[in-house]
Order: structure tokens, then C-alpha cells, then sequence
């Protein structure tokens, strides 16, 4: 019996349809995506981690209200001929480089706001029978390397469905979606089970899952078959939980740093973290800090 042909990971499905409502009054007209952290917004750095990952097909699963998502990855001709007149050519090369040549962006409207899982549902007609990366935006994460990358070479040579995860304290628990699992090495677990942001009583763990996702094109059949779960949502952690039933799952405790920029305290930390390494400002602010005497 011949073994089913290895797919590679090629598309990124980003679900940028939520209102941004924790960071009213800034997101009343702008999405919460576009929020610039130093000088590139959070889809970009959510982009470029798929890219780094060897990724060409960016599925954007939009609402309303989110134009200026397409916009900034579309070419802004205007733009670019009056950065190359005036002989700014750094700044047009970072204007051309949003988006690097053999990328293709792909736009899904996602008609209500349903949840994370009917989100993801509405890039199948894209997806069709792959494997694919569920990147959050709001999880700014940042790693020597990149961190849907590090998920990649794990499905690489497991073939099997990548969780991100993290060890959170037990009080937050009911922030995330939280994984059972037993270890199968220092970085890796095969999940269990997975349960959408249980009470700390009742959390069967504190490994919470990180905004980051490979998936098995099977996981559609799931999303299908979905009722309502936690705030009257379709759950990607509940069609999780019902393909653990057919297919091993891994968690992964990726190595790097996440910013939770879905909160107002993780979006300040994220934008310390990010000037104090951006090769423009980073000695000038650090020594500003330094002035604060913190």
C-alpha cells in the first residue's frame, strides 16, 4: 500500500474579522491589526513570520471595516513615485518590501462575527485539502527563529496537526484554550485533550495554546459539524478537541517571545521590546528608559 504524498505548508489563513473593542476609541475606525507597533502594524509582523516560514498564500479572513488591510499589502503607486522623486529610496524600499514578490494575498469576508472556528471555516474553498498555519495577530511572537516556522519543521517530521503553547499561571486560565497532554520531549506533547477557556478550578492544565495553529485539512469536517460553544461562538478549540479523536495532535512549546497585543498592557510591553532592537531607534530609547530611572 502506497504512503499518502507528504504536503507542504504553503498557506496562512490570519482571521482579522474581530471588532478590536479593548482598544476603543482607536480601533472605532481603523482595525485593531493595523495598530503600528514602532513603525510596521501587527499584520505586518504576523506577514513576515509566515513568510520566514516558507509560506506564499496569505488568507485574510476580513469583516467590515477592514480595507486598509488590503491597502497595505496592495502597491501604492502614488506612494512609490513620490518616495522615488524625491530621492527617499530607503523608505521606498521598505514601502516595496511590505510584501515580497512570489507572495499572494487572498481576501475572505467573513460575513458574521462567529468565532474563531467559523473563521477559519471560511478559508476552505481556498485551502481545499492541505495542511495549513492559523496565525493570530494579535500574539506579536518573536523568535531567532521564526516561530510558525519552528511549527512547520515540527509537522515536517511528524506530520501531524502543531498546537503552539505556553505554561500560563493557573489564574488565567480561563483566557486561553487550554490543552491535556502527555510529554513526548522537552519542547513536545501529544494533546489529549483541549478545553476553551476553562474556570482555573477546572482547567485540566496550565498549558494554554498560543495563537499559533498547523492544521490537517481534516479539521473542516469538524468545523462543520460545530454547535455554538464558549460566548455563543463556533470554537476552533472544540473541532480541535473532536479530531483528537482521529488524528494525533501535537503542542509545541515554541521557543521565543509572545506579546499578547490583543491587551493594552501587552501592546505597551511589545512596543519596549520591539524599539529596544530596532536598529533606527533602539540606543536613543534605551537610553531614554535609562533617564526614567524605572
Amino acid at each position: 500500500m502506497s504512503k499518502r504524498p507528504l504536503r507542504v505548508i504553503r498557506k496562512a489563513v490570519f482571521p482579522v474579522a474581530g471588532m478590536g473593542s479593548r482598544f476603543l476609541p482607536a480601533t472605532k475606525a481603523s482595525p485593531k491589526e493595523m495598530m503600528a507597533v514602532v513603525d510596521k502594524p501587527l499584520i505586518q509582523y504576523a506577514v513576515e513570520e509566515a513568510v520566514a516560514a516558507g509560506i506564499t498564500d496569505m488568507i485574510f479572513v476580513t469583516g467590515r471595516s477592514k480595507r486598509s488591510i488590503e491597502d497595505h499589502f496592495d502597491k501604492a503607486y502614488e506612494l512609490e513615485v513620490e518616495l522615488e522623486k524625491k530621492g527617499k529610496l530607503e523608505l521606498l524600499r521598505l514601502t516595496q518590501e511590505v510584501i515580497p514578490e512570489g507572495i499572494n494575498c487572498i481576501y475572505i469576508r467573513q460575513s458574521e462575527p462567529l468565532g474563531l472556528g467559523h473563521a477559519v471555516l471560511c478559508a476552505q474553498p481556498v485551502i481545499k485539502n492541505e495542511p495549513f498555519a492559523v496565525i493570530l495577530a494579535d500574539d506579536l511572537m518573536v523568535g531567532e527563529v521564526s516561530i510558525t516556522r519552528q511549527m512547520v519543521e515540527i509537522y515536517d517530521r511528524h506530520h501531524s496537526s502543531v498546537l503552539g503553547v505556553q505554561d500560563v499561571p493557573r489564574e488565567l486560565t480561563r483566557q486561553y484554550g487550554i490543552v491535556e497532554s502527555a510529554k513526548v520531549n522537552a519542547d513536545l506533547e501529544q494533546v489529549t485533550g483541549i478545553v476553551e477557556k476553562p474556570d482555573p478550578e477546572d482547567a485540566p492544565s496550565t498549558l494554554a495554546v498560543a495563537g499559533r495553529y498547523i492544521l490537517t485539512p481534516r479539521i473542516f469536517h469538524h468545523l462543520h459539524n460545530l454547535h455554538t460553544g464558549a460566548g455563543g461562538e463556533l470554537q476552533l478549540t472544540d473541532a480541535i478537541a473532536a479530531l483528537i479523536a482521529e488524528e494525533r495532535i501535537l503542542a509545541y512549546r515554541y521557543k521565543g517571545m509572545r506579546y499578547d497585543c490583543g491587551s493594552k498592557i501587552g501592546f505597551l510591553k511589545a512596543g519596549v521590546a520591539m524599539g529596544l532592537v530596532h536598529p533606527e531607534v533602539k540606543e536613543e530609547f534605551a537610553a531614554y528608559l535609562k533617564s526614567l530611572q524605572l
